[in-house]
């Protein structure tokens, strides 16, 4: 198992590795909507799910991949009515690709973010 860190990502703020690699699986954490620059989760759905997929990018990036080696993909959203808007960003975000997906609706995020993304990718070792 490795540990897997992003130097373009905050440290993380409870007991949790941002990704780990085991055998030829990434495993991604729950990505808040928090960056270097944005410390809190602020903004609409939008630019929250922007900052969470940058988040997944960048830790797909340390393995030398990229979004389409996501295999599958974990969204909790804390309010249902969100659904339609988050459904296009992240089609916009995947483009053609379509990984396994489960959305959660759930009643609250941590700091008050409006989604939170886990995901899984598998990398082609060589």
């Amino acid at each position: 198992m490795k540990i897997i860190h992003s130097d373009k990502l905050p440290a993380p703020g409870g007991h949790y590795s941002p990704a780990v690699l085991s055998g030829n699986h990434l495993y991604i954490s729950g990505q808040l909507p928090i960056s270097l620059d944005n410390p809190q989760p602020r903004g609409d759905l939008a630019e929250q799910a922007h900052i969470v997929f940058s988040n997944i990018d960048a830790l797909l990036a340390t393995e030398n991949i990229d979004k389409c080696h996501l295999i599958n993909v974990q969204i909790y959203l804390c309010d249902v009515a969100l659904w339609p808007e988050l459904n296009r960003l992240y089609a916009e975000w995947m483009g053609d690709h379509r990984p396994a997906r489960t959305v959660v609706p759930c009643s609250a995020l941590h700091y008050g973010a409006l989604l939170e993304v886990s995901a899984i990718a598998e990398i082609t070792l060589s």
